[in-house]
């Protein structure tokens, strides 16, 4: 038995050394020529975007070229340095303000059980916090790739993109539900307080996130041309030219409404000016009687000056969005149909940036210029209380308001304002409604 195992251990160790030295003798044959030619280089060193790119060259200047099915993170970054500190300056002063704007309308309508209460303000919300995650997101991801050139394995990097996707999607689907808001408002105006009541509103905006989060992973869970080997976008790594097209679509579809929309309101505003001309009628005649026994009488055209702010508010969401989002996703339609270069990848750099200015004005557009929401934010500071004005902006209050700063005059104002309510309620002629006032 002891031989049996001798002998079985020797002819193991003669077979593995007739092997090295066989394998030694085979690559002292090889000449240089040879080692050139199979591209064999010791010193080579594999990265992980080589290992992942299969189409990736180096000319004799060492400068990346790339195939035509690329994915290697290199040739992405295509920013020289002056264009990537240009990136960085606009990418950390809009993100700033963006975050900044946004946290202040979260916490002013998370203050006021009003706003809160009301469902177009639930829309408002959801727009800021999907404006808030998209810069943030978009500005860490952005800088850190482009500027800091940083490699992530593809399922980080599509995790983040992820989240610029979903937040990005979320505050478009935010702004179509404000549309729908406003819409029927004015095209359901005896049904509207049926129609959108709060736990719908609460019911749609949560789907539409689930929605926008859904596309969003949609690439990290193997819909990405990695996975399925198949055609890569020319603008973003590891991104398949078909599910490109599906967000394209997705997108577009959702701005066409929110512009339809808009395009009707102002529609069915400037044919109520149109009406309220004609009939020559005004929404309110004031009478003022002064200190000596006369009366002077003021007419103010209430509702031409309400349909002039509603008009300038409306081109303002449409100029707005036709700047921000049709230059990208003209770009986006170009990479699928046609051949990208460096100058054109250069310009989509740039007019991603148009994405954050969108998330910049949105707060100023939908939320700063509401009359409520700016008195909620004035009632937030005491020293202010005094000089805000109601929510309502009554006739009495503005009477109080005149004289709070004269206590001698309190009950002299008191007895003026209701002496003049009681004129102003009886030649008072309102020819607008409370849906139009919440279209502004």
């Amino acid at each position: 038995m002891k031989s049996v195992l001798d002998g079985l251990a020797d002819t193991t160790f003669r077979t593995i050394t007739t092997d090295l030295l066989y394998m030694g003798d085979f690559r002292s044959k090889m000449t240089a020529g040879e080692d050139a030619g199979l591209g064999v280089h010791p010193s080579d060193q594999i990265n992980i975007t080589d290992f992942y790119n299969k189409t990736l060259f180096k000319d004799n200047e060492e400068n990346i070229q790339c195939g035509d099915n690329f994915m290697d993170m290199e040739c992405f970054m295509i920013l020289n340095p002056s264009q990537q500190l240009a990136i960085a300056v606009l990418s950390l002063t809009l993100g700033t303000f963006t975050v900044l704007e946004n946290l202040l309308v979260l916490v002013v309508i998370l203050q006021s059980r009003s706003l809160r209460c009301r469902p177009s303000y639930h829309f408002i919300s959801s727009l800021a916090v999907a404006d808030l995650l998209g810069s943030v997101i978009f500005v860490y991801s952005f800088v850190d790739f482009h500027v800091f050139h940083r490699k992530d394995s593809p399922n980080v990097f599509l995790f983040k993109l992820g989240g610029v996707t979903a937040s990005f999607t979320a505050s478009v689907g935010s702004l179509f539900l404000t549309a729908i808001d406003r819409y029927i408002s004015i095209h359901r105006p005896l049904s509207y307080k049926r129609i959108v009541t709060r736990s719908k509103a609460v019911v749609a905006f949560c789907m539409m996130w689930t929605i926008a989060i859904v596309i969003a992973v949609l690439p990290l869970l193997g819909w990405n041309c990695k996975k399925l080997n198949s055609v890569c976008s020319d603008i973003f790594p590891l991104i398949d030219e078909n599910y490109l097209l599906f967000w394209i679509g997705v997108t577009t579809v959702l701005l066409l409404f929110i512009v339809y929309a808009y395009m009707y309101i102002l529609w069915k505003a400037h044919s109520h000016a149109v009406r309220m001309l004609q009939r020559g009628t005004q929404k309110s005649i004031i009478i003022h009687t002064s200190e000596d026994g006369k009366v002077q009488q003021i007419t103010r055209p209430e509702q031409t000056r309400m349909d002039i702010r509603l008009a300038k508010t409306l081109v303002l969401i449409l100029v707005v969005l036709i700047i921000c989002w049709g230059p990208l996703l003209a770009i986006m339609v170009y990479d699928v149909f046609g051949k990208m270069n460096k100058l054109v990848k250069t310009i989509f750099a740039f007019c991603s940036m148009l994405c954050l200015l969108n998330s910049t004005v949105n707060p100023i557009i939908y939320a700063l210029r509401s009359k409520d929401l700016r008195h909620a934010f004035r009632s937030m500071f005491p020293p202010c209380e005094g000089t805000a004005q109601p929510l309502d902006n009554s006739l009495e209050s503005d009477c109080q308001h005149r004289h709070t700063n004269n206590p001698g005059n309190v009950h002299k104002a008191a007895e003026r304002c209701i002496k003049n309510t009681v004129k102003i309620a009886k030649v008072t002629m309102s020819v607008s409604s409370d849906t139009t006032a919440e279209a502004l």
